[in-house]
């Protein structure tokens, strides 16, 4: 029978987070992220967080640095908040799903235009 815990606990560290982020991390190398997804292993041991800056482009070393000691400061209340018995490693990753997108769509769009111009020669 399939387990829809980890899930469940996924939703709600990226609510929580979002708005302890927010509100109590006071270092001032986090800029504003977007939490685009979270991810919790079935043990719920480790829950990878990823990320993109707001304004886009790739994150700086001050804000990886950051957020590295903003995950170590924010598991045990996160872990109480949720009442886990074991608050699960916060691992921040930025989200690069939407550069390949773009990736994507610009050599589909290429290909399209190669496949006009090959139709008009002919």
């Amino acid at each position: 029978m399939p387990s829809y815990r980890p899930e469940r606990v996924a939703e709600l560290i990226h609510k929580e987070l979002g708005q302890r982020l927010r509100l109590e991390v006071k270092d001032p190398r986090v800029t504003p992220i977007s939490i685009t997804s979270v991810e919790v292993t079935r043990d719920l041991s480790r829950a990878v967080v990823t990320y993109l800056p707001l304004g886009g482009g790739t994150p700086s070393p001050d804000l990886i640095d950051g957020l590295l000691q903003a995950a170590r400061q924010l598991r045990g209340p996160i872990g109480r908040a949720l009442r886990l018995r074991h608050a699960p490693e916060l691992v921040f990753e930025v989200d690069t799903h939407l550069e390949e997108a773009l990736r994507v769509t610009a050599l589909l769009d290429r290909l399209a235009e190669e496949r006009q111009t090959r139709e008009e020669t002919e």
